[in-house]
């Protein structure tokens, strides 16, 4: 589906574009530290401001502004234990950043958020194709075992976990609520974790609510219907729909035009 072209006034679209080249320029100059520029980017979106008098404020608010640096915070994949410090640390203010921006009302803004999540994703992801779009509210485990290929949509609230790593390919939609794993946990020791790669061939759709289990394989232009679950391999083409996921229709050819 081609999307429509949308724009704001022209002053704010000056802001926007702006915004975005100082901030990258910030993170990726060397000049200063990440998780400084991370604080002080998330203190002027949600405060409007680049400074304000700590002294008066309570003990929350001061709780709160401590939270905007990413050296204060502990994100859930820095618990597990297979993960690799040293990379994650390298992507964790960038990381922190995203999801606070998602939270803020400059990150519900479209206009700016596309932009804004294609500008961060290089600096997180394994590898990043042509036109990534991401909405709001997708989440992952560590992002450097994560890859897209071009073209790829990412809607709202969905999660990729790439403990083990995702590769999606070119072209896929990957609609709201999907889940996508790669890793499981044994059934008797839920401290033995298997983390095998999930591959999403080009062309597929992962429509809502749907679930791709650790370690399987999603053919080209396949399809997963609503609420699917997917536990073993799909081949290219099919549509699979259920609990667990079957194939009920392989698609026809595209026509030659």
């Amino acid at each position: 589906m081609t999307y429509r072209e949308l724009s704001a006034q022209a002053l704010a679209e000056q802001d926007y574009d702006a915004f975005l080249t100082e901030l990258q320029k910030s993170l990726t100059d060397g000049r200063r530290d990440p998780s400084e520029v991370v604080r002080d980017t998330l203190f002027e979106i949600y405060y409007g401001a680049s400074q304000i008098d700590r002294s008066n404020l309570s003990v929350a608010a001061r709780a709160a502004i401590h939270s905007l640096d990413p050296r204060n915070i502990a994100t859930e994949p820095e618990y597990y234990t297979d993960i690799d410090k040293k990379r994650y640390a390298e992507r964790k203010p960038m990381i922190w950043l995203w999801q606070m921006f998602d939270r803020s009302p400059l990150g519900q803004n479209s206009l700016s958020g596309h932009r804004f999540r294609r500008m961060l994703a290089p600096m997180i992801f394994r590898s990043v194709g042509e036109n990534l779009k991401c909405w709001q509210f997708v989440e992952w485990s560590f992002g450097y075992n994560l890859s897209f290929g071009n073209n790829v949509v990412v809607h709202r609230h969905v999660l990729l976990d790439d403990r083990g790593g995702i590769e999606i390919g070119d072209n896929v939609s990957i609609s709201d609520y999907a889940n996508i794993y790669s890793h499981n946990h044994d059934i008797y020791d839920i401290h033995k974790v298997d983390t095998p790669v999930t591959r999403i061939g080009n062309g597929v759709r992962i429509t809502y609510h749907a679930t791709v289990l650790a370690g399987t394989q999603i053919g080209d232009n396949a399809l997963i219907g609503t609420g699917a679950v997917v536990t073993r391999n799909v081949e290219p083409a099919h549509i699979v729909v259920g609990i667990p996921a079957k194939s009920v229709k392989v698609k026809d050819p595209k026509p030659i035009s």
